[in-house]
């Protein structure tokens, strides 16, 4: 090497340490030392030697957070040692029972080793994987043996250190942790997106999760997405340098890893409790991140083989301490309808602004106008709600003891004409419900065109909310079959259409007409078909005429089918104006049969449900494969389930079928069954 070359390499590295340090103290310690202008500067340098000599650019380089290529897919990781998953304690008497469990595997041991607790948060599960200290891949957790390598987005987030602090770290490791995003960055980012006119994310988890698997780092760069570690896995026969997991996380934060506050090594179970309910009922509020509870472990590290792994998936050493759901009193400022695309006459609450769960709520579902009743909402009453698990919140009900008693507000009347086009409303067969029978109606014209174009119907890409509204009010389209006519030259003329966008979207239209009949039958909003309930009935007829042309008894002999489902079907296709739009979609050329798929038998007869993401193929695709192989895809657990597919952030369907005691089984166990 070249004195000159040798000179720019000592600084090359003086700089990549000054702005590591920097952002350590930025980022994790939240006391900068160094000024944006400054910092800039010197990344504006270390950018130029990199650029013109690549061979001093390291992978640790800040430059490196942000400049891959967008990648085609997402490569497989199998992690050094399996992610496990946490059992769940909902209460004391159950944490108490976790104790007595280990008590009787290792005596008194656990006792006089004491507990190490802290915040479970709410993320997306990574492993982060470091050779010699410099971070060389990370991935997602997976089904826990496999994840996805998103290397080049873990880089992105600005408190995972590309190079860890001090020395002496085991040459090859796996830091684990998650990924989470803060409710300010994500109120400040939908509040972003909605000016934009693009879709708002639903909550901070999901978000934070579909950020890691974009194929585009820059856009992965572009969302506030922050990282927690807890854990570290080495490979067989290597040993951690400390004996505690109190001790692990200390080591962790000297080596410039962020881990989550309010941690507490307890001595006995009573102060596991005490620590519990402090944070559940004092300190949850004020973080400004999710948690769904605590996880409480074993302190020594020595004890964690001696308890060992339940079914190779749940350590006995650890569990989830899960809070109860988050609750608020506010006033219900007003009860507001909107049209849904079969003509459901939608309620929801217009609510004072209150925080639960560190997240502003300003409106909660109220799913039917019986439900308002049986509650006796009124508007002006103070109301409790709650925000469970990161869903739409929902009115538990009035608090009666703050409702004035002089001049009680009145009861909720329920509206008797659509607020879209005036139309009287009639009540449905589903208790509670009023819908609008206008076939016609622009409210459900609307609705009805957005569920057509979406993801699990006709799968348009581009269609978004925003586009389908600017086409209606340009009176380009009034049903479904309109968009197939749709030309680039009447796009372009319409605002923030350009030219390239116009003809990949008019392609994208023209695409979906070879979507099978099961997705079209789908797409047509037919009140009480589902995305399964279409593809039973399709399977069944073959055609779109078939089922058009049957009777309430004929629908009735498909697989699942009941009564108000049949009777659905059949009313839907007996309307003139669907009967049209049929025509109107047969002209365009859209596909009227369902491909005959079944292959094989390994899971005839098979009642199969599929939960949370699975590691390689979508929900649809393992759907398909269930049903190619004789099995039929059900959407909730039941005594009658076969077996349960369970995949990354599997929720409730999980926990009901371990309640159960329905068998589950992860995507490379399905693909064995079926001699994939």
């Amino acid at each position: 090497m070249s004195d000159d070359l040798a000179t720019l390499s000592a600084r090359a590295a003086t700089l990549r340490e000054q702005l590591e340090r920097a952002a350590y103290e930025y980022y994790v310690l939240d006391r900068p030392s160094l000024s944006d202008a400054e910092y800039d500067r010197m990344y504006r340098e270390l950018a130029r030697i990199e650029d013109e000599h690549p061979a001093l650019r390291t992978a640790d380089s800040p430059t490196q957070r942000v400049g891959a290529e967008p990648a085609t897919h997402l490569v497989k990781h199998t992690h050094l040692v399996p992610m496990l998953s946490l059992a769940n304690a909902f209460n004391e008497e159950e944490l108490a029972a976790w104790e007595e469990r280990i008590v009787r595997m290792t005596g008194d041991d656990v006792r006089r080793a004491g507990y190490n607790c802290e915040l479970k948060i709410d993320g997306a599960a990574v492993s982060l994987t470091y050779r010699e200290g410099v971070l060389v891949e990370g991935a997602t957790r997976g089904n826990g043996t496999i994840g996805e390598s998103v290397t080049t987005n873990l880089r992105t987030i600005r408190d995972i250190p590309l190079r860890l602090r001090g020395t002496d770290h085991p040459a090859m490791m796996e830091i684990r942790g998650e990924v989470y995003m803060p409710f300010s960055g994500f109120e400040r980012m939908n509040e972003e997106r909605i000016a934009a006119g693009e879709p708002v994310f639903a909550n901070p988890r999901n978000a934070a999760a579909g950020a890691l698997r974009q194929l585009d780092p820059k856009i992965t760069a572009s969302r506030p997405l922050k990282f927690f570690g807890y854990a570290i896995a080495l490979p067989d026969g290597d040993d951690l340098p400390v004996d505690s997991q109190h001790e692990l996380l200390a080591l962790l934060a000297s080596w410039g890893i962020p881990v989550a506050p309010d941690q507490r090594r307890c001595a006995a179970l009573a102060d596991v409790h005490a620590w519990a309910h402090e944070i559940e009922h004092k300190v949850r509020g004020a973080l400004d991140f999710a948690i769904d509870g605590g996880v409480v472990k074993v302190d020594a590290l020595a004890l964690w083989p001696d308890l060992g792994v339940i079914g190779g998936r749940e350590p006995r050493y650890a569990i989830a301490r899960k809070f109860a759901p988050d609750i608020a009193e506010t006033t219900l400022l007003a009860i507001n309808v909107n049209v849904g695309r079969t003509g459901t006459i939608n309620p929801y609450a217009v609510l004072e602004p209150v925080e639960i769960g560190g997240a502003q709520v300003r409106l909660a579902t109220l799913h039917n106008f019986d439900l308002v009743r049986r509650k006796d909402l009124r508007v002006g009453d103070v109301v409790q709600v709650k925000r469970a698990g990161e869903v739409i919140p929902q009115i538990i009900g009035p608090v009666p003891d703050k409702r004035d008693a002089d001049q009680p507000p009145p009861p909720y009347v329920p509206p008797t004409h659509c607020p879209s086009c005036g139309s009287e409303l009639v009540t449905g067969a589903e208790l509670g419900m009023l819908y609008c029978p206008n076939f016609e109606c622009a409210g459900r014209r609307l609705e009805s065109l957005v569920h057509f174009a979406s993801r699990g119907a006709m799968d348009i890409r581009g269609l978004s909310y925003a586009r389908i509204t600017q086409l209606v009010d340009a009176e380009l389209v009034h049903d479904a079959a309109d968009l197939y006519d749709l030309t680039a030259e009447q796009l372009v003329a319409l605002d923030r259409f350009a030219e390239k966008s116009a003809e990949q979207l008019v392609e994208a239209i023209a695409a979906s007409k070879a979507q099978p009949l099961s997705k079209l039958l789908f797409a047509l909003g037919i009140a009480n078909i589902g995305e399964i309930a279409a593809k039973q009935i399709a399977k069944h007829f073959g055609t779109l005429d078939a089922i058009a042309h049957a009777s309430v008894e004929q629908v009735l002999e498909v697989h699942g089918v009941g009564d108000t489902l049949a009777e659905s079907l059949v009313s839907w296709f007996a309307d003139p104006k669907a009967k049209k739009l049929i025509e109107k979609l047969r002209d365009r050329g859209l596909t009227f049969d369902e491909p005959r798929t079944h292959t094989g038998t390994a899971l005839k007869g098979m009642t199969v449900v599929i939960t949370g993401t699975l590691p390689s193929l979508s929900r649809e695709q393992a759907g398909a494969l269930v049903e190619a192989n004789g099995g039929r895809i059900a959407n909730s657990v039941s005594k009658k389930t076969s077996f349960v597919v369970v995949g990354e952030d599997a929720g409730s369907k999980l926990e009901k079928a371990r309640t159960l005691g329905v068998e589950t089984i992860d995507e490379a166990e399905l693909l064995r069954r079926v001699g994939g």
